[in-house]
């Protein structure tokens, strides 16, 4: 036989048996295990599917939480929910791992600021998408979706979001007051969305043409978790203009300044704020190191 032709059959074969690639553990109308499939029941984007990685814990129940992860600018969905296996297994977590592709969420506009506008960093009335196109309006019936699948009772559900997916996790909170989230980990995030009216969106909200709540806003369990190490200005990536480093021009300055400007915001409209934040020791901005903290803050504040 040709060895080329040997050769690419056994290329085949390893390709398809990727345990990342989407599982033979998925029916129609249930997972278990660890594994993944394709989403694209929400029929306004469904043009637009996405491969979500789960992993379901043996002593599965009803009322077993559900956690969303949502990976950073790398898009590596599966790299995310294999790092998170162990404390979901330890501490009886479902975890939801949606891949937001390059191809289909192009960019940061798609997916960290939620492809709420045509382009967000030039937002108009005219350029501002309809919410069922927004990135965001994924999330409720991807759970709804995963309650189906496992039998799953639970009213709500928690989200761990690193770096880019931490953006998308703050801002989900602003743009999406009625989700059925309990609490957030916002991790690492390169910078923020401001609770400030006298700041253009995306840094503040001026002109973000939405209304935002900031009673439900500072209510929320909106965990900041930021690596002590993560302070170098230079680290790639890292947004940098006149306006975004008026936050400070690391992430570890930005997250307390987001902090204490939810805070101070808070206070000066008298409503409650159930906001925390955290530094995970010795730590840059790498995401494995995080989880373990992440998780056990997550299940605590039940």
């Amino acid at each position: 036989m040709n060895k080329f032709f040997i050769f690419f059959l056994s290329l085949v074969v390893v390709t398809a048996c990727d345990p990342n690639d989407v599982s033979s553990e998925t029916t129609d109308d249930s997972i278990s295990g660890t594994g993944a499939f394709v989403f694209k029941d929400y029929a306004p984007l469904s043009s637009k599917p996405i491969n979500v990685f789960y992993h379901i814990p043996a002593n599965v129940t009803a009322s077993t939480k559900i956690l969303f992860v949502f990976h950073g600018a790398g898009r590596n969905a599966a790299e995310y929910r294999d790092a998170w296996i162990a404390q979901a297994n330890q501490k009886g977590l479902i975890l939801v791992v949606p891949e937001f592709s390059e191809n289909y969420f192009p960019g940061s506009n798609a997916y960290n600021l939620g492809n709420v506008f045509v382009d967000g960093y030039h937002p108009s009335a005219a350029t501002l998408n309809n919410e069922s196109q927004w990135t965001f309006s994924l999330i409720e019936p991807l759970f709804a979706k995963i309650k189906s699948l496992t039998g799953n009772t639970s009213s709500n559900y928690s989200i761990y979001g690193h770096s880019a997916g931490a953006q998308f996790a703050h801002r989900f909170l602003l743009f999406k007051p009625q989700a059925h989230v309990d609490k957030v980990v916002a991790s690492a995030a390169g910078w923020y969305t401001l609770p400030d009216f006298t700041v253009d969106f995306p840094y503040g909200l001026n002109h973000s043409f939405v209304d935002i709540d900031l009673n439900n806003f500072f209510a929320q369990e909106l965990i900041l978790q930021i690596g002590e190490l993560d302070n170098d200005p230079n680290s790639p990536a890292l947004r940098h203009n006149n306006t975004v480093d008026q936050q400070g021009n690391n992430r570890y300055d930005r997250a307390y300044y987001f902090y204490d400007l939810g805070m101070t915001k808070a206070e000066a409209i008298n409503t409650s704020f159930n906001w925390q934040i955290i530094e995970t020791p010795n730590t840059g901005h790498e995401f494995e190191p995080t989880i373990e903290q992440a998780a056990d803050l997550l299940v605590d504040l039940e």
